[in-house]
């Protein structure tokens, strides 16, 4: 068995929550994080590691509730109302690049 040593950070507690949180739904515990961190570190020579969620995928109309929708198109009514706009094209370009539709 390989000789460990223990590592010691204080961190903001939301910090620590929210990030376990999001290592727990990926499958890796913290004391994993911190090794593959370390080995990337040492293999890199650099700060390499870029793990992230998937993004989800967007929800049907007919699947969201009421206060889904109307919370969605709140947010359409305020970017236009803020001069935020986008071409038909723009909106396939970004649906294309984030979700591969």
């Amino acid at each position: 068995m390989a000789k460990t040593s223990p590592v010691y950070a204080r961190i903001d507690t939301d910090l620590k929550e929210n990030a376990e949180n999001i290592l727990h739904r990926l499958g890796i515990s913290p004391s994993s994080a911190i090794q593959m961190l370390y080995s990337q570190i040492i293999l890199t020579k650099s700060f390499p590691i870029s793990l992230k969620l998937p993004y989800d995928k967007p929800k049907a109309l007919g699947s969201m509730s009421h206060d889904e929708l109307n919370a969605e198109l709140s947010k359409g009514y305020e970017s236009i109302q803020s001069g935020h706009a986008y071409t038909a094209d723009e909106v396939d370009a970004m649906l294309d690049d984030a979700f591969g539709i």
